[in-house]
């Protein structure tokens, strides 16, 4: 036949033979498949799960091992998928095998287990799988711990799941729920489409956790964590919460033996020696040796006490695990662990007694420590098992057989404190029944310290308590001992509740109660110590009362004639107590002696005697000021005469006048307004107005009880354009001081007053009260330029002398001189300046030929510079801030005196932290530590020297990841100190750069002192000697180093250890200085002589010998 056609049919008919073939070839797997036995599940669907073009089909559970056992032999087999194609059909009697790939089909026969093939590598799952899993959702309101173990919970679904990676998020992010859910869609919004559906997992968990695991959250889980421990013998609950934190904080403690030695610090001390003892190695060890000798403890009895004080945790722990009841997870989560029941955890028995669920207590009887009871009296008995801290109606405890003996009851050493019987307390006593209500009563009629060292019948005396001085008076009338609440608060002891109030009567017939006592305190008599119980009341003028209990205890045999007290001691001897005498002469010591009682931290007073005058100092005894008696007045009138500068009050364009209603005051103050409204009148400083300009007025209370009139110009204040003449700096004003020993002060009568206001602006200084409307003629005080306008008018009045021997701030002046001869002639020239240009003084408050002055806040000598002895007792008396207002008022305080305190910024850190916005006030231990240290270091605040000259200057650089400090030297003298925290950018600096930082920052800051100088900076940092010829510098520091070219500075190294200037600041405190309270005394002439006599008498040898 195919000889007969053409050549060209002939390769048509070879062409369609061929692709018949092809065809023919091409179906034959899919006949192979379609051929397998369909039993059990269809052979077609495990052929769709091979070749199916799906990438995440929705994979069966799959069995963790390959090997199981034949537990129902199935006669229908059921084929999974396995890799490439295979398809893995088990049976009870074998199993078949068939290759997708190459068609072969193997059967092998197995007699009772059947050995699969690996599971194969997951493509992903869909989302409907994912759910099926029934992930945990998260809905914002849990906090840091549920936020932690929502994350926890997800990445276990996630991965037995085999999520994508990039379905990860897309996942998580569908259980969320509530405020978390608006949170993510505005993140979405925000982020935008192509970010969010890039993002990976932990990029996701960062930015969750950013917005409700903040540090401070974490920082909390971790202090719990620290503080973890096992409360009475409730071991179950201590472990959860320990493994609940193990996982929540995984790097806290990384190693294993690390959470051993965590786990065991935290047990009760009744266990804890034993499982330390045995050194285990295993957490699962240490877990299970806690559970053990825990049910031993609670067995025999140990922690049965300890175990009652937790009511509600044993309740919820031990108990309920028992019943098979649900717990709580931890913190505000929601979520809950499964119902665990008897069947699959093993029973905890609780061998404490199971109190019943109540209502809180709000009685008056306070919590007792030993048991879960509100009482005052000894605790529960059970009739039952005889065990204390609970009744037998609410005992687990098992009978105690009638054969047994009974069990021995807790011992305790208590006994009648109104008699001291050991037989009953003092509610049973019977010397309570004669008193109403069965309140103990005493009497205590004690009397002044002043009666007392005169009356005959009385010993008193000044002895030890608790290592406290205390002035103590023996009193015979008094039935018990007491004590002022204001020293026992000194003494940090506990108090004790009595079971009963005590009321005490005292001698003028008034009745105290007191319900406490505070037992234990030691009383030192002549190095001889006796314990003694007192109860804290008010006593006026002493600090304890020793009643007759106390000497009646002791056999005490008081000798009221010599005011001495004998009581025997156990070994036989007498101790001769002497009580204070009156009219003693003075006890004469050695200075050595008197060292060694300030070294043993005795109080000593010095007495500075001086011939006091009375009379006040006047004008015509000071040298050179008495040629001047016009500059001061007692006091001054009328208008000022002209001046180089006016008070003028320029308004922001637009400005319309503003008048507002009086303030209504009290009648003292209207009294007081009346009276200086008539004397500024007199004076003619103010004068009746018609301005439409109105500011109201009010009054403020001076030191001495006076009052001053404030005019309210806030409102005026606010329109008007502020001048911005610089006042002087303070520290360039002390720097000027350099050298000077004598030093005058002038402060100006009314300073303001004495500047005349330009008649056009006359109106807008109007003011309305009671009596009238006014306006002032003079400048007055509250206006926003009046600073500023009299700076400028007093730099002008001294400008050929100021920064030589004279600085101005306002209206202070302060004059100093080398010696006494210059100071002389310097006073006079100012003196002469003032009257010239008729600026008046008030004498009262001028000081003069001063060798120490305090100006602007600080005390100024040849010597330095140091704080102001009142702005440091301001300091000591500041009570702990409660309000970020607060902070920034003590703040503002201590920053003033900066330079004084080094590392000012890196201490003050964690208070400058709780000023910023946003941030929550929490005053914690940090706190408190940096407060107390600021005030401390304040209080001795070291005197800085003024600078000499402009040679020798050495600057001390450090930083650290906190800030940024200096220290400027002369001649091994401190100058100044100074130091700011990083900035935020700083905070990413290289060690490198901070320490440059700090170098260009003392350069910066002291300019004015080593600029043009010759200079050495010293560093910890040895690289920075070379940074001038580096050549491979950043951007950053080539600026920097370029401003380091513009001063003639060597940069050398010295090592942390070698601080020179913590060794010059140490150096006069290595020995510890004796303090001693000086105090201003008046005293009589008379007595002048008999010091001199005493003085004598001291200085004789046969003194010094009797000490001995």
């Amino acid at each position: 036949m195919l000889g007969t056609l053409s050549t060209e049919a002939r390769l048509i008919w070879l062409a369609i033979v061929l692709a018949t073939i092809a065809i023919v070839l091409a179906c034959l797997p899919y006949f192979l498949r379609t051929m397998a036995p369909k039993r059990g599940r269809p052979a077609k669907k495990a052929t769709e799960n091979i070749t199916s073009p799906e990438p995440n089909p929705v994979p069966p559970p799959v069995s963790e091992t390959n090997t199981v056992p034949l537990v129902n032999q199935d006669p229908n087999p059921t084929p999974t998928a396995a890799p490439s194609g295979h398809i893995h059909v088990t049976s009870g009697s074998g199993h078949v095998e068939h290759n997708a790939t190459g068609g072969h089909v193997e059967t092998v026969h197995t007699t009772g287990t059947t050995t699969t093939a690996p599971d194969p590598p997951r493509q992903g799952c869909t989302y409907k799988y994912f759910a099926s899993c029934n992930p945990p959702t998260f809905t914002g309101r849990e906090g840091a711990a549920g936020l932690l173990r929502w994350i926890e919970e997800m990445e276990t679904k996630l991965k037995i799941s085999q999520c994508l990676e990039e379905h990860k998020v897309s996942y998580a992010a569908c259980s969320l729920k509530e405020s978390a859910l608006t949170w993510w869609n505005t993140q979405a919004k925000t982020l935008g489409s192509v970010t969010v559906d890039s993002m990976g997992w932990n990029e996701f968990k960062t930015l969750i956790m950013s917005e409700y695991c903040p540090i401070t959250e974490i920082q909390k889980l971790q202090e719990e964590f620290w503080s973890h421990s096992m409360v009475g013998a409730d071991s179950l609950a201590y472990t959860d919460r320990f493994h609940e934190l193990t996982c929540l904080l995984p790097n806290m403690f990384p190693t294993e033996a690390a959470l051993i030695e965590k786990y065991i610090k935290g047990l009760v001390p009744q266990i804890r020696g034993n499982v330390t003892a045995a050194e285990p190695t295993t957490l699962k060890r240490t877990i299970l040796l806690t559970t053990k000798l825990t049910d031993e403890a609670v067995r025999s009895g140990t922690l049965i006490s300890k175990s009652q004080t937790a009511v509600g945790r044993s309740e919820a722990g031990t108990s309920n695990v028992s019943k098979g009841t649900k717990r709580k997870w931890f913190g505000k989560s929601k979520t809950k662990a499964p119902a665990e029941t008897s069947q699959n955890k093993p029973t905890v028995k609780n061998y404490g007694a199971a109190v019943p669920e109540r209502k809180v207590y709000t009685g008056p009887a306070p919590k007792c420590d030993r048991c879960p009871y509100h009482h005052t009296g000894p605790c529960p008995v059970c009739a039952k098992c005889n065990r204390v801290g609970h009744y037998a109606k609410y005992c687990n405890f098992p009978a105690r057989q009638p054969n047994q003996a009974p069990r021995p009851t807790a011992q305790t050493n208590r006994s009648c404190y109104t008699c001291g019987s050991p037989d009953h307390l003092m509610r049973n006593c019977p010397t309570n029944n004669t008193n109403p209500g069965n309140q103990a009563r005493g009497r205590a009629f004690q009397i002044g310290a002043a009666e007392a060292r005169h009356d005959a019948n009385i010993v008193t005396g000044t002895f030890l308590l608790n290592n406290l001085y205390a002035s103590v008076l023996f009193d015979t009338g008094a039935d018990k001992s007491f004590i002022s609440p204001e020293f026992a608060s000194l003494l940090s002891l506990p108090t004790v509740e009595l079971e009963t109030p005590y009321v005490i009567e005292l001698a003028n017939g008034k009745m105290i109660k007191t319900s406490s006592v505070i037992q234990g305190c030691s009383l030192n008599l002549n190095d001889h110590l006796f314990c003694i119980d007192l109860l804290p009341i008010e006593l006026g003028s002493f600090d304890v009362v020793v009643g007759m209990n106390w000497l009646s205890d002791n056999q005490a045999e008081v000798v009221c004639q010599t005011k001495v007290i004998r009581i025997p001691l156990p070994n036989g001897n007498t101790l001769v107590v002497q009580g204070e005498r009156a009219g003693r002469k003075l006890g004469l010591i050695s200075c050595m002696r008197a060292q060694k009682f300030l070294r043993k931290g005795c109080y000593a007073f010095l007495a500075h005697v001086t011939e006091h005058n009375s009379s006040p100092t006047r004008i015509t005894d000071i040298p050179v000021v008495k040629d001047f008696p016009e500059v001061f007045p007692e006091d001054i009138s009328g208008l000022p005469p002209t001046r180089q500068v006016e008070f003028r009050i320029d308004l922001i364009p637009g400005a319309a006048p503003v008048a507002k209603a009086p303030y209504r005051l009290a009648p003292s103050e209207m009294q007081e307004l009346s009276g200086q409204l008539q004397e500024l009148l007199d004076k003619g400083f103010i004068r009746p107005s018609f301005s439409p300009w109105g500011a109201p007025i009010l009054f403020v209370k001076k030191k001495d009880g006076s009052f001053r009139m404030c005019i309210d110009y806030r409102e005026l204040n606010k329109l008007t354009i502020k001048n911005r003449y610089p006042l002087p700096r303070i520290d360039d004003l002390f720097d000027q001081l350099q050298g000077a020993t004598y030093f005058s002060k002038i402060d100006l009568r009314s300073g303001y007053h004495q500047l005349r206001i330009h008649d056009n602006d006359v109106p807008k200084t109007a003011f309305r009260t009671r009596y009238g409307h006014y306006e002032f003629l003079v400048m007055p005080f509250g206006l926003t330029n009046a600073p500023a306008v009299f700076m400028d008018l007093m730099n002008r009045v001294c400008r050929p002398y100021l920064d030589k021997f004279v600085i101005v701030f306002i209206d202070d002046i302060l004059i100093y001189s080398r010696n006494q001869q210059e100071h002389a002639q310097h006073l006079k020239l100012i003196l002469e300046l003032l009257a010239r240009e008729q600026l008046y003084a008030k004498f009262s408050k001028c000081e003069f030929w001063l060798r120490e002055v305090q100006f602007l806040g600080h005390v100024v000598n040849e010597n330095g510079i140091q704080v102001d002895p009142s702005k440091i007792k301001a300091v000591e008396q500041w009570e702990t801030p409660r309000t970020p207002t607060e902070i920034r008022q003590f703040l503002g305080l201590a920053g003033y005196y900066r330079r004084f305190i080094k590392n000012f910024s890196k201490i003050a850190l964690p208070l400058t932290t709780l000023t910023q916005k946003n941030q929550p006030f929490i005053w914690g231990s940090q706190q408190e530590e940096a407060f107390q240290l600021l005030k401390h270091k304040l209080c001795n605040a070291p005197i800085l020297a003024l600078p000499e000259g402009t040679d020798n200057f050495t600057v001390y650089c450090d930083a650290s990841r906190q800030g940024l400090g200096c220290v400027l030297m002369q001649n091994d003298k401190v100058i100044a100190y100074a130091s700011r925290q990083l900035k935020v950018h700083e905070k990413n600096y290289t060690t490198h750069d901070l320490e440059l930082g700090a170098v260009v920052f003392a350069l910066k800051i002291w300019r004015h002192y080593l600029y043009g100088t010759k200079c050495i900076v010293y560093t910890d940092h040895k690289s920075l000697q070379h940074i001038l010829d580096q050549k491979m510098l950043n951007m950053r520091q080539r600026r920097w180093v370029e401003l380091l070219n513009d001063y003639d500075c060597e940069i050398r190294y010295h090592p942390g250890k070698a601080n020179v200037v913590a060794d010059a600041l140490s150096r006069k405190e290595r020995v510890k200085p004796l303090r001693v309270r000086a105090l201003g005394l008046t005293i009589q002439t008379s007595l002048i002589p008999q010091i001199r006599d005493a003085q004598q008498q001291a200085l004789q040898t046969t003194n010094y010998s009797a000490e001995d």
